[in-house]
């Protein structure tokens, strides 16, 4: 590492967990998020300040005035800009060492799947079911972890599945895939400092799971009551039965 790179990280370097060799190996990790949305936004901003060497981003959307109250890569001037734009000039700007990479398309499982083969860790980010079902199967099918978080009103989850771990529960065996209930803070409200919390713990749950130190909520569920600061921690249990990952 050059004197620029050691004085960048040094407060991250001086911890014995990570030290030298730690950031090494954060420099030379990609990682995936899908979703530059409430999630996406906290997330991808620490892990590229982190020093992750490579982001891939993917997202379709366009940026609009009422993302603005959560989604806080973005800002005025973004307003109708392509969010992977946004979000890339955001980072660099940020921290030029870190290499992006985007997609503003609708990825099929094919693709996702190349994508999670070439990555470390993937974060799911995304607002829907169907999207974290797809995210849940090449999870699963291409053994990379996966982190997990969602928001809504006042109410925040996240978990990390990791298929490289021994008797791995998968997202399929928290909610079965025929799941009807689809609810969206465009609906429902959201409380935008959540969204910075379960983003922040996305991005922490990554860093450690590239750097396997500490402990992951691998096997558990987090659940966040913002509104009264309560936190619940849920025991996950392998669905003997699941078609995704038994």
């Amino acid at each position: 590492m050059n004197d620029d790179q050691l004085l960048r990280y040094s407060r991250q370097i001086m911890l014995p967990q990570i030290d030298v060799a730690g950031q090494e190996r954060l420099k030379n990790s990609k990682v995936l998020i899908v979703g530059l949305g409430g999630l996406g936004s906290p997330a991808s901003i620490y892990l590229a300040a982190a020093g992750i060497g490579e982001l891939t981003l993917i997202d379709f959307d366009k940026v609009s005035l009422s993302n603005l109250q959560r989604q806080i890569l973005y800002n005025n001037n973004d307003i109708g800009r392509l969010k992977i734009d946004a979000a890339r000039d955001h980072l660099i700007s940020l921290n030029p060492e870190v290499d992006i990479r985007s997609f503003d398309e609708k990825l099929n499982e094919d693709d996702l799947i190349k994508e999670a083969k070439r990555t470390d860790v993937m974060i799911d980010a995304t607002d829907n079911f169907a999207t974290r079902f797809a995210l849940n199967r090449v999870s699963v099918k291409t053994n990379t972890p996966l982190i997990s978080g969602a928001a809504i009103r006042f109410e925040g989850q996240i978990a990390v599945f990791n298929p490289l771990k021994k008797i791995s529960p998968c997202y399929r065996c928290l909610y079965d895939d025929e799941i009807s209930i689809e609810e969206s803070c465009s609906a429902n409200g959201v409380f935008a400092p959540l969204l910075g919390i379960v983003g922040s713990m996305q991005a922490c749950e990554t860093i450690k799971v590239i750097l396997d130190t500490g402990k992951t909520i691998h096997g558990k569920l987090l659940l966040i009551d913002a509104l009264n600061m309560e936190i619940r921690e849920a025991k996950l249990i392998k669905d003997n039965n699941c078609p995704i990952c038994t």
